[in-house]
């Protein structure tokens, strides 16, 4: 084989493939091995070397040297070329493996070749040859759909080896896009200017943006949204043109972040309960609607991006939340007065709250021993196990009852009257309060109607731990 042919090769191979040379090298060498032990036998000692600089080839045949005429007469070229072939391919999977591994999370774009049961398989823009990659249904924005041809852009998710091909999958619906977005249209971010702190996004529906500056001149807001909202727009657009973005201002202070996550609605207080991660919201009765969102959609983005479980409430309805909290712990066997009075303070409202407290909190907090807190704990869950199944009766008997107004109503030929947006309220959260706001704490709201019993009142959901906030002040 001439030396100068070898290099040539190994130099096609490493511009073409994209593979580095050292690589093309060795897998030419371990190709040649292979090719001289299929001639002179699996269990002989062959030995190939390729100078790096000149090309030569070099090998040894159980410790004697063999000839380049002897290597390349002896050698199966055949064989040589089928191991070489797999090696480079192997190259070139690995290559293009570790190529987008370093890529996840960021932004790619490619063409749309196909898209079939929903899954668009698309063409990578790259240089090299060419990858493919797919962007499932579960990975696309709810009611997009793609055509061929398309151009898209979106955010590596996941890369894996599947044989001798790597599998790029490409996701549109992870916070990452947004960011990435924000990143290419507004020049303050890659600047370093401005900085995205946190970010919660429902794809397809509504994604919130907290962000700063590092240079006081610079409103980090007005950057985002741009000269009338043409930045925000670009990125809008990219993303289907439904999604609602709000851009709010980070603060370390998290009674003011809270305070700022929540917008449009304005807030009246801001009550952080350190021990369970919660913060309990007041607002008056007119932005009630507003702060929870459609469907708890802003109260729920809002928990998500500060990290804390965020309860909205009226004062009035704080008020009474409170009482009802001090004499049903109050009723708890072992507990006082005074500890129940430092439980409400500290942001424990219901039995589900008081289930889920350390044991070691409760002796502190009220000078208990082991076996007396365990006891307490215990009553605080065998009280809101039996709210629940109070609640999830009252949920069938609802549900029993608007069937049966149904029937009735088809018999009678008659159309059923909707129940009003209040009436809606009252059925669907009354009576389903404990079992749906157990579901989902971030969608907390006091919009309930109160239970039956004392103790249902208090079975509401336990807050998963959020970073810890300022002290209490209930």
């Amino acid at each position: 084989m001439n030396p100068t042919e070898v290099l040539r090769i190994v130099d096609a191979i490493h511009r073409e493939k994209n593979i580095d040379k050292e690589i093309v090298f060795q897998g030419i060498e371990a190709a040649l091995v292979s090719a001289a032990k299929k001639h002179y036998g699996e269990d002989q000692e062959i030995e190939i070397h390729i100078n790096r600089q000149t090309g030569e080839i070099t090998g040894s045949h159980n410790g004697i040297p063999l000839t380049p005429s002897e290597i390349s007469e002896r050698v199966a070229a055949q064989t040589a070329k089928q191991v070489m072939i797999q090696k480079i391919r192997e190259a070139e999977r690995d290559a293009l493996y570790a190529e987008y591994c370093e890529q996840k999370d960021q932004l790619v774009s490619g063409i749309v070749q196909r898209y079939e049961g929903g899954t668009a398989s698309i063409t990578l823009d790259r240089p090299g040859p060419t990858a493919e990659a797919i962007l499932p249904r579960s990975e696309q924005i709810p009611g997009e759909t793609h055509h061929q041809n398309e151009r898209v852009r979106a955010t590596v998710a996941e890369v894996r080896k599947q044989g001798s091909r790597v599998r790029i999958i490409l996701s549109r619906t992870r916070p990452q896009l947004v960011e990435r977005l924000f990143e290419q249209e507004i020049p303050e971010i890659s600047d370093g200017v401005i900085e995205v702190r946190a970010m919660a996004r429902e794809p397809g529906y509504r994604t919130k943006v907290a962000v700063s500056s590092t240079d006081q001149r610079v409103d980090c807001v007005g950057a985002c949204v741009g000269v009338r909202g043409n930045r925000i727009k670009n990125i809008v657009d990219e993303l289907g043109g439904t999604e609602r973005i709000d851009v709010i201002p980070y603060s370390d202070d998290m009674q003011v972040f809270i305070r700022n996550a929540l917008q449009p609605a304005k807030v009246d207080e801001v009550i952080l309960c350190q021990m369970l991660g919660r913060a309990i919201v007041l607002v008056s009765e007119d932005q009630l609607s507003l702060a929870i969102g459609r469907r708890g959609q802003n109260v729920r983005l809002a928990s998500k991006l500060c990290g804390w479980d965020i309860e909205i409430m009226t004062r009035e309805e704080l008020d009474e939340a409170l009482e009802k909290a001090i004499a049903g712990f109050s009723s708890l066997e072992g507990v006082s007065e005074e500890l129940a009075d430092r439980l409400v303070g500290e942001g424990f409202l219901t039995y589900d709250d008081l289930s889920v407290i350390e044991p070691e909190d409760l002796m502190e907090m009220g000078g208990l021993t082991r076996e007396q807190a365990d006891a307490i704990i215990a009553q605080a869950e065998a009280r809101a196990e039996e709210a629940e199944q109070a609640a999830a009766a009252e949920r069938r008997r609802l549900r029993e009852q608007r069937q049966q107004e149904e029937a009735e109503a088809a018999a009678a030929d008659e159309p059923l009257t909707e129940p009003s947006a209040d009436e809606l309220t009252e059925t669907e959260v009354g009576g389903s309060e404990l079992a749906e706001l157990s579901a989902d704490a971030s969608e907390h709201t006091s919009e309930t109607v109160e239970p039956e019993a004392e103790d249902a009142e208090l079975a509401q959901p336990a807050p998963q731990p959020s970073p810890a906030g300022p002290e209490p002040s209930l």
